[in-house]
């Protein structure tokens, strides 16, 4: 094993699924703050080059984490290179677009796909990253939920369930992981990032019903983050964010 560098210097923060969309806007606004950023990715390997390269002090590591070792080999890395590491943002994620009356379609393949990359993990960045988190004093774990898991919606039924699942885990892991890390979770609408670039008919839905009468950009997610991790006295919490949409009955 490569020698351990010294923690000192800047905080680090990892953010899984850098590469693209609220990830890649997320790493930015880590790097403003002063951040090294760990950008990790596992398809979108050159966007997630060309992020990292764009920050001040950046490093890409391409990574699977629906792999049941991905998460470990991530914080060894991160370890081996700074020493320590202050915050985890977990935006990476999988969903496939299936009507919810359509259950035939939702095969267990497909169960098992959104669960492994939306609920195993993040647990499992959690259980590699807990030790490294808690050694700085206060660590952050920020997961990017979806306003599927507070509400009826979402491209499919098991990505509403995996997103509300891992909401719930969050709250329990903020009792759980204080007060040495925070816990919390974001959870936004209808997001305009690669995604959601097909998806016509949902945000003209959006645009027409939510009472902000617009769709959200990826930077708008990335402001709640900072915020999150600015407000030491929160943990265990679900900021909705999607335009009012859910205040419409």
């Amino acid at each position: 094993m490569a020698e351990k560098a010294n923690a000192s210097g800047n905080p680090v923060a990892v953010v899984a699924g850098g590469s693209t969309g609220i990830g890649a806007s997320v790493a930015t606004r880590l790097d403003e703050e002063g951040y090294r950023v760990v950008v990790v990715g596992s398809k979108s390997v050159e966007e997630g080059k060309a992020v990292a390269a764009s920050l001040h002090d950046g490093l890409f590591l391409q990574a699977d984490l629906g792999e049941a070792d991905a998460a470990q080999h991530v914080v060894t890395a991160v370890e081996n290179r700074y020493g320590r590491l202050d915050t985890v943002v977990y935006a990476a994620g999988t969903t496939v677009r299936i009507p919810h009356s359509d259950i035939q379609a939702v095969t267990d393949e497909v169960w098992e796909d959104i669960l492994r990359m939306n609920v195993l993990g993040p647990w499992r960045f959690v259980r590699a990253a807990e030790s490294l988190l808690k050694r700085g004093g206060q660590g952050n774990l920020i997961v990017v939920g979806a306003l599927a898991g507070v509400d009826t919606g979402g491209s499919s039924l098991p990505y509403a369930v995996s997103k509300a699942a891992v909401h719930h885990m969050c709250k329990l892991l903020g009792w759980a992981l204080g007060p040495h890390v925070r816990v919390n979770v974001v959870a936004p609408g209808f997001i305009e990032t690669r995604w959601t670039e097909d998806w016509a008919e949902l945000r003209s839905l959006v645009t027409e019903k939510a009472p902000l009468h617009r769709t959200g950009r990826p930077e708008e997610i990335a402001e709640i983050v900072i915020g999150l991790m600015r407000s030491t006295y929160v943990t265990g919490q679900v900021v909705v964010a999607d335009g009012g949409l859910s205040l419409v009955p």
